[in-house]
């Protein structure tokens, strides 16, 4: 099994699901501005979207979109304790949240990363939004984790893109309980190991 990734970008979430299951992968970076590989590969043969993460599978299958390469890869691994089985509600609540964190916060992401749009555009409109989706997560943060007790796939997607915020001109000390959070979550073994894998440091956009 091989992950194409960019540092930093969203496809960290999916490493971290790697390792929190313990799961052996190979890596593969992708430039995101040339479309290149590591190795040299056109990108866009692998994944026509031109987007990370991309899951290769042992039968060369291509598997794109991380919630569903993160679902995919709890599920054949068996891995309740951050998916829970089907039939279970918990299950659904995972599932919702996982979505909210790919639509509304991922995506809400997107035009602040956007050169081509001006920055006053950006503050009056685009962080407004982004923020109170934040507020909404803010509210709903009253255990040590998102769904309740236990980490979940969840965690390490919204980990992902609360790094993000300091280069997206957000302040996380606006949202104590996100702050404490993420502060937490820094230090969870699986995030730990992804980010040394990586080289990051510091908190950084992507």
């Amino acid at each position: 099994m091989k992950l194409y990734y960019s540092k930093g970008a969203c496809s960290l979430a999916v490493r971290i699901v790697i390792n929190e299951l313990g799961i052996p992968c190979e890596y593969e970076a992708v430039n995101l501005q040339t479309k290149k590989t590591a190795e040299g590969a056109d990108f866009y043969q692998i994944n026509p979207k031109g987007a990370v993460p991309v899951l290769q599978l042992d039968t060369k299958e291509i598997f794109t979109e991380n919630a569903a390469i993160q679902q995919y890869l709890a599920d054949t691994h068996k891995a309740q304790h951050v998916l829970p089985p089907i039939g279970n509600m918990q299950r659904y609540h995972v599932l919702e949240w996982l979505n909210f964190v790919a639509t509304d916060l991922h995506k809400g992401c997107s035009p602040l990363f956007n050169p081509n749009i001006p920055e006053q555009i950006k503050e009056d409109i685009f962080r407004k939004i982004l923020r109170s989706k934040l507020s909404y997560v803010e509210k709903n943060l009253t255990k040590k984790y998102i769904c309740g007790d236990e980490f979940t796939l969840v965690d390490g997607y919204l980990f992902v893109i609360l790094n993000w915020m300091p280069g997206l001109k957000i302040d996380l000390a606006e949202f104590p309980m996100l702050t404490s959070y993420f502060a937490r979550m820094k230090t969870h073994p699986s995030v730990a190991k992804s980010l040394k894998e990586e080289g990051i440091v510091e908190k950084q956009a992507s």
